[in-house]
This record gives C-alpha cells, structure tokens and sequence, in this order.
C-alpha cells in the first residue's frame, strides 16, 4: 500500500483537506479528490497550459506541481472566478467575443488571463500577447481570446493603449 499524507490548503476560498499519495499531481487531486474538474489535463508536460491555476495568486502549471506542495496555499481555479450565476468579466468577454470553440484550453486562458488582471500594472497589447503566448489553443487562432481579454482588461480599467 503506498504512503498517503494529509494536505491541507484552500480551494477557491474554502478549507479543503485531502490525503494523497506524494506523486499525486495538483491537477489530479483538484480534479478527483476535490471535484473540480474545470482544472483540464492535457500534455501533462507543462507545455499546454489547460492545467493552468493560481497558487498564492501566481499562475501555475497544476500539471507539474505535487499536491504535496499545495500545502498552506491559496489555490484558485477556474470554478472561483464566477459569483454564483454571474460570470467573471473574463468569462463573460470570452462568451462576448467568442474566445472558445471546443473550450479545452479556456480554463487555463481564464486563469491566465485573470492573474494578468489582476496584478498592479497595466496590461498593453504586447504584454498581452506575451503572457497569452504561453498557453496552447489548437482550434480558435487566438485572434478571439486576445479580444476577449483585451475587453475584460479596458472593461477593468486595466488597458493602456
């Protein structure tokens, strides 16, 4: 039987504690042992980005981080930016100006993108495309998920042009 330990943390502003094994994944223990299943896996390399999440406020590959590691954060995924049934400005950009098609990659984009938002400086069109770059989408051609975030950060106040 392998060695399981107690890890306790924060899901989207609630207490969670689980026990796992310590070669389980972040990703794995979001999706199977908290239920979150809007945390995707894709390459599970770190080179996709689906599996994107905030640590402590920093965006984070869940892929290639133990849940071991977790232990005493703050993690957010893509199930805390809505407020019940209203949807983050994020959300609501990418449903506006048609930031998904199949809708894998948009989790990680959101996440992503939030934590762009949400830092103290201003975002402008090549930090945009900067930060965007380092997440995968095989089916939009980005064009949408850049207008998207580019209307939730001037809708923030947060675009410089």
């Amino acid at each position: 039987m392998s060695e399981t330990l107690k890890v306790a943390f924060t899901v989207n502003g609630a207490p969670c504690e689980i026990e796992v094994e310590p070669r389980r994944s972040l990703a794995d223990a979001l999706r199977d042992q908290c239920g979150l299943t809007g945390t995707h896996l894709g390459c599970e390399h770190g080179v996709c980005g689906a599996c994107t999440v905030l640590v402590d406020g920093a965006p984070v590959r869940a892929c290639l981080m133990f849940a071991v590691q977790a232990a005493g954060t703050a993690v957010r995924t893509v199930e805390g930016l809505a407020d019940g049934d209203r949807l983050h400005p994020l959300q609501q950009a990418f449903r506006d100006h048609h930031g998904l098609q199949c809708g894998f990659c948009t989790p990680g984009f959101l996440m992503l993108a939030t934590w762009l938002l949400e830092r103290d400086e201003p975002c402008d069109a090549a930090t945009l495309r900067e930060v965007l770059s380092s997440n995968l989408c095989r089916c939009t051609g980005y064009q949408n998920i850049v207008k998207a975030v580019t209307a939730a950060a001037r809708a923030l106040g947060k675009w410089t042009d």
